[in-house]
């Protein structure tokens, strides 16, 4: 788990190349870093496909919209992707206002995130946090 002032970052890993990273708190210009410097991390140690669950963040400004297109960049360059869940209310009006939303969806619920990433049968090795 990564503590930054106003947020907290916990990982699940639910299949090789796949970490779920839940974000609580605010994503701010003083948080941002810690949520960039955390996705890349787990990126290049080998889970291009980044899922994020935004349910329990409080507050998202443009260092934190910047940020997700900066994470969307770097996963795609390295072959991956990146997946937003839960996104609450103020969140998706946030993407949808900036048009944002059209590059970065927002999935309801993990399971259907995963759906596509992790296959039926395939090595689940566990979770825990980082």
């Amino acid at each position: 788990m990564t503590h930054s002032p106003n947020l907290v970052l916990t990982v699940l890993h639910p299949a090789d190349s796949v970490a779920v990273l839940t974000v609580a708190g605010e994503i701010d210009v003083d948080s941002a870093p810690a949520l960039r410097t955390k996705a890349m991390e787990l990126i290049r140690q080998g889970r291009p496909h980044l899922v994020l669950d935004l349910a329990p963040v409080e507050f998202c400004d443009s260092s934190g919209l910047n940020t997700m297109i900066g994470i969307l960049r770097y996963a795609k360059d390295r072959y991956g992707s990146l997946s937003l869940v839960a996104a609450p209310p103020h969140v998706t009006r946030l993407l949808d206002v900036t048009g944002v939303g059209v590059l970065m969806p927002v999935l309801p619920t993990t399971s259907e995130a995963l759906e596509g990433l992790v296959a039926p049968g395939g090595t689940n090795e566990g979770h825990g946090t980082a």
